[in-house]
């Protein structure tokens, strides 16, 4: 180390110093970065590093920073670096999440970023939008916003999207903006067009998922689509799932073809909805995530063949979660005293909310039937599925005059014990 430090002219070993010192890096790093960089006086560089401390960046993202950006210590403090830390602390970035942040693109901190910034706030975008833009995408703000941005959004709009749909799909997905507009976002929006026939429909697809400009739709939704034809899939069965559940049709298609097999398997009729939800059902999770979940529901009695029996009613149970079908079996069998092949047969209720739907009613049904308002045999499933109008105007409003506490009861403010003997 001597001797490294004997080849090092006096300027030179002071940076060294200072680097291992002040900025924590290791004396290689630092007798690398004093080839290209000196300090000869340190109050300009305690001032930057002040200046980071007081936004809460630790030594470690100092380290880290300025390990990449040196040249960040002599860099204009009071007309870049505090208007951009104070900027990025504006848009609710300190502490640790700015930190990881400048770690990835520490170039924020001394390029004028402030017109991009004003840029997406006049195109209505707000703070933790941009926040969650520039999280997942810093570079996004060293570009030209007028001059590679601005077009992207008009484009979007001229599709019938409002400021607050754009603003909302490249807050979730800003990897967009670095799409190119002619040969990559308008064909994707040409396939759309081409597929599903109306603006409207292109519109739902776009909204319901809002990285769909982030695929090749030429070479994934339409060879999908080709694929499920091929299983005599009609192309109107295929568009209606596709509108609500884009996800359906961008996954691999030597993927598809393999789920697609294991769904004619299981008897599903190519020519109805429940053979694309059970599609999605399966396609859209691992294998043994699947497993995981027909174990659950085995769990509690239930067989194989009753577990797939009930797939075939409601595909869409297995798209419940592991803990939730947990909790939803030990309900039906402890508090509704219900053998589990009877629940199998009413597989549409994993899609509801125990919570906010299953306990409140049945709380509203305890409460009619102790006080002998109904009958204690009552058809539980079918006030379990009942519409939430009906249900509020059958039983809520009807009663509520004579049995003020039902309103209670519905709104979950009265604790369930629990019934037996219910069908």
């Amino acid at each position: 180390m001597s001797e490294i430090s004997s080849s090092l002219t006096d300027s030179q070993n002071f940076t060294v110093s200072y680097l291992r010192n002040s900025c924590g890096l290791s004396q290689k790093s630092a007798i690398s970065v004093s080839k290209k960089l000196l300090i000869e006086n340190p109050e300009k560089a305690d001032s930057v590093l002040e200046l980071m401390r007081t936004h809460r960046l630790t030594q470690t993202h100092i380290r880290k920073i300025i390990g990449t950006r040196p040249e960040l210590l002599l860099a204009d403090l009071e007309h870049i670096l505090r208007p951009n830390m104070e900027l990025l602390k504006s848009l609710g970035l300190s502490g640790a999440g700015l930190g990881k942040l400048l770690i990835r693109e520490p170039r924020l901190l001394h390029r004028d970023v402030g017109d991009t910034v004003d840029f997406f706030k006049a195109q209505g975008f707000s703070d933790k939008q941009i926040a969650m833009m520039i999280i997942k995408r810093p570079a996004l703000l060293l570009l030209n916003a007028n001059k590679i941005f601005k077009p992207k959004l008009d484009f979007f709009k001229s599709v019938g999207l409002t400021d607050e749909d754009v603003a909302k799909i490249l807050s979730r997905c800003p990897y967009i903006l670095q799409r190119s507009l002619v040969n990559h976002i308008m064909l994707c929006a040409e396939v759309l067009k081409r597929v599903l026939g109306t603006n409207d429909d292109v519109l739902k697809v776009i909204k319901a998922c809002n990285g769909i400009f982030e695929y090749n739709l030429e070479k994934i939704l339409v060879p999908n689509i080709l694929i499920f034809k091929s299983y005599g899939v009609p192309k109107p069965v295929i568009l209606r799932s596709f509108v609500p559940r884009p996800r359906t049709l961008l996954l691999r298609p030597q993927h598809v073809t393999e789920v697609l097999d294991e769904v004619v398997k299981l008897g599903f009729d190519p020519n109805t909805t429940l053979f694309i939800l059970a599609f999605s059902s399966m396609a859209l999770q691992s294998k043994t995530l699947w497993e995981r979940k027909v174990e659950a529901y085995k769990s509690f009695g239930l067989s194989e063949d009753q577990v797939y029996s009930a797939f075939r009613m409601q595909p869409m149970c297995m798209l419940t979660s592991v803990k939730k079908i947990k909790k939803m079996m030990n309900f039906f069998m402890t508090q509704l005293i219900l053998e589990p092949s009877v629940i199998c047969r009413y597989p549409g209720l994993f899609l509801l909310s125990l919570e906010k739907r299953i306990i409140p009613r049945c709380s509203v049904l305890q409460l009619l039937m102790s006080t002998g308002f109904m009958k204690e045999d009552v058809k539980l499933f079918s006030y379990l599925i009942m519409t939430e109008e009906k249900f509020v105007k059958n039983l809520v409003w009807k009663y509520q005059n004579v049995l003020p506490d039902i309103v209670k009861a519905y709104k979950g403010k009265i604790e369930f014990q629990g019934f037996a003997g219910i069908m």
